[in-house]
């Protein structure tokens, strides 16, 4: 069997600089220009740039793992053998659309050198464009597939079952249920929507600890003036309001009520009950490219444009408590429980006793998610938000970003619990615009 060659694109190097190990048995080869465009970025501040480097660091520290050089190949212990590409096709066609002093010609043409010398190669980039172009120069290209979860089948955090009248009165009457174990496995957390044929339901949780199925928590009258609308929203926040469940994911499109839930609960937990020092809420910065610098004054006045939906939904709980709204934002926004940070510069923090929501997860790359959730101290609730549909980030698609990825890799989890939300509640035209558009 031809041992096939993986040439890499800058951008799946960004997206999880432990990549090159994850090829296995297989020749894994960088072009030049990949380097260099690398070299160009490692001097930013973003998260982009500290992969760049950490890239770099990587090559530079195969001089002592394995046999063999960077130009001939290094062979790692697990089958791989790493390369940089130094020689180039440079006479592909006179006619060749893209200028031959580009980086994506000098990366293209590495790749197209290695075909025509006989190499079984695999044009390997994030970038849909550079696929289609490799594919058009009759070369084999795929996505980066390593850290990607079907969206399409991904966890929804509930299922249905039918049971007797009786188990469901027994529930009732008990506040748990033992039930036989289902063809496919009960999950950490699972919340079951319970039916009989008479019509009775209940909604219940699975306990991983005892494995019965235990009612949800009692609510009290309303949290910051929110009660749930819906089946889901009753389980978001049966989630959001367990201590013991340090890790949450609230998918669903817009009107769902995702970031309103987690901003409600984590003020009950915050203000009301003490449980956490204060509320952190961060969103990752996407349309502004690299980090928030570009904007005028100090950080607080950069983050106010981004954060403004956060700002609108916590004037909505406000308002809807029954007493004096600016008179109670204006305490919030005081009390110095109530932070708003950039993603950018939660890396390298430490962060105990924290409710910590991250909105607009999916436009995070699992790499980055990973650098958030290890951020969590003692104590420390993190939830992520967000619509895998809705992706701004051009290299991230449903089934790659980060918060599709948390929900694949924690579903087993039993400090993790994840609720997928369909019904728009936000307004009736609200509804119906996800629905017809």
């Amino acid at each position: 069997m031809t041992r096939k060659t993986f040439v890499l694109d800058t951008n799946v190097l960004l997206h999880d600089p432990d990549a090159i190990p994850t090829f296995g048995n297989c020749d894994v080869v960088v072009p030049l220009a990949v380097l260099e465009e690398l070299g160009a970025m490692k001097r930013f501040r973003d998260e982009l740039s500290k992969n760049a480097r950490a890239v770099l660091r990587y090559f530079d520290s195969l001089k002592g793992i394995g046999e063999g050089d960077l130009h001939t190949g290094v062979l790692l212990p697990n089958g791989t053998r790493i390369r940089i590409q130094l020689e180039i096709k440079t006479n592909y066609s006179p006619h060749f659309a893209l200028s031959h002093s580009s980086n994506t010609y000098r990366i293209l043409m590495a790749a197209y050198f290695l075909a025509e010398k006989g190499e079984k190669v695999v044009f390997v980039s994030k970038d849909l464009a550079m696929r289609v172009k490799a594919g058009a120069m009759g070369l084999e290209s795929e996505d980066y597939e390593n850290q990607k979860f079907s969206y399409d089948s991904l966890y929804r955090g509930y299922r249905k079952i039918e049971l007797s009248k009786h188990e469901i009165d027994l529930f009732f009457k008990d506040g748990t249920v033992a039930l036989a174990a289902p063809d496919e496995p009960f999950l950490p957390n699972e919340y079951l929507l319970m039916t009989s044929p008479e019509k009775s339901s209940a909604v219940g949780k699975y306990d991983p600890q005892s494995k019965r199925v235990v009612s949800l928590l009692s609510l009290p009258q309303n949290i910051w003036g929110i009660n749930p609308l819906n089946v889901e929203q009753r389980c978001a926040l049966d989630l959001l309001l367990r201590d013991e469940i340090k890790l949450i994911t609230l998918i669903g499109q817009a009107g769902t009520g995702k970031t309103l839930l987690a901003l409600a609960s984590g003020l009950r937990k915050v203000f009301d009950e003490g449980v956490y020092t204060r509320i952190v809420v961060s969103r990752p910065i996407v349309p502004l490219g690299r980090d928030i610098g570009y904007l005028p004054g100090l950080k607080e006045e950069k983050l106010i444009h981004w954060m403004q939906p956060i700002y609108d939904n916590l004037e909505f709980l406000c308002e809807s408590t029954g007493s004096e709204p600016n008179e109670t934002l204006r305490w919030v926004t005081e009390s110095k429980k109530l932070e708003m940070e950039a993603v950018t510069y939660i890396r390298g923090r430490s962060l105990p006793k924290v409710y910590l929501i991250i909105d607009e997860a999916q436009n995070l790359t699992p790499h980055e998610v990973k650098t958030i959730i290890s951020r969590a101290g003692k104590e420390t609730k993190v939830v992520l938000t967000g619509d895998p549909t809705q992706i701004d980030n051009p290299y991230l698609d449903k089934n790659s970003n980060g918060l599709t990825y948390v929900v694949g890799k924690f579903k087993q989890e039993r400090l993790y619990g994840h609720v997928f939300m369909e019904k728009t509640e936000r307004s009736e035209l609200a509804a119906i615009a996800v629905e017809v558009m």
